[in-house]
């Protein structure tokens, strides 16, 4: 049986939550949602002060976080723009990214896999989680829970997954990269969240041989997060950089020549 749920009806739909600022010790230490004061609708998600997710309320295709932007240039650029997909979310935070992928490709079906429990609950209780359309949320473990997932059953799995500024661990070696490289469609995209530091890739390149690294222009004078996408079949950098061009600040996609 697919994992992934079916577009919930408007019958299904759970109320939304009314919103309200506060905190929560979660497993990864305080977990805090502060409205946006300049942004109606707008609240932030942090853990231990770090940023964690950036929610419109009223605008979900808005996205103040600029690493979930360079993950919509890389969804955005596949053909059929207007197709309904099914995606993977290993780390929710505030789910964020569905919102957006639910907004701009109504259908699509998501399953998200959460490590902390309490992070979920406290994002469901405040922003709305598990009443979201077509959202499916599991908590577990990031690679034993890929495991249990049919083979060729996404179009898009998205790696999201961090301990503080931190990978979680696991998520770039050779048995979370297989997992992915399983669950994926033969044409399906690998997205994955880096801090712009160093990091081992070496598996992710031995699996995928088509790569492009979307970030921001280094005229900024710093390069934060950074998107890496990876797929078996080529991917659309014409129209990747197209949407990229349009932007500001600009966004910088670099590809890696397949081996």
């Amino acid at each position: 049986m697919s994992k992934y749920p079916e577009a919930a009806s408007d019958e299904d739909m759970r109320p939304a939550p009314e919103p309200f600022p506060g905190t929560r010790t979660v497993r990864f230490g305080i977990a805090e949602l502060s409205a946006d004061e300049e942004r109606p609708g707008g609240w932030l998600l942090t853990v231990n002060g770090i940023a964690q997710s950036y929610i419109d309320l009223d605008d979900p295709t808005y996205l103040e976080l600029e690493y979930l932007r360079y993950m919509a240039y890389v969804v955005d650029a596949l053909e059929p723009a207007d197709a309904a997909l099914d995606v993977l979310h290993v780390g929710g935070g505030g789910a964020a990214f569905p919102r957006y992928l639910a907004a701009v490709r109504p259908g699509s079906r998501h399953l998200i896999i959460e490590a902390d429990a309490p992070l979920a609950d406290f994002v469901d209780e405040r922003l709305g989680l598990r009443g979201l359309p077509g959202v499916d949320l599991r908590i577990g473990d990031g690679l034993t829970e890929i495991a249990t997932l049919p083979a060729d059953s996404a179009d898009i799995v998205v790696a999201d997954a961090f301990e503080g500024l931190r990978i979680a661990q696991g998520i770039t070696g050779a048995d979370f990269t297989a997992q992915v490289a399983r669950v994926l469609r033969p044409e399906g995209v690998y997205l994955l969240n880096l801090v712009g530091t160093r990091h081992h890739l070496e598996d992710i390149r031995a699996m995928f041989p088509h790569r492009v690294l979307v970030d921001g222009d280094v005229f900024a004078g710093y390069i934060g997060n950074q998107v890496l996408a990876v797929s078996r079949a080529p991917l659309p950098l014409d129209a990747l950089y197209q949407r990229a061009e349009q932007t500001w600040p600009p966004a910088r996609v670099a590809p890696e020549t397949p081996e």
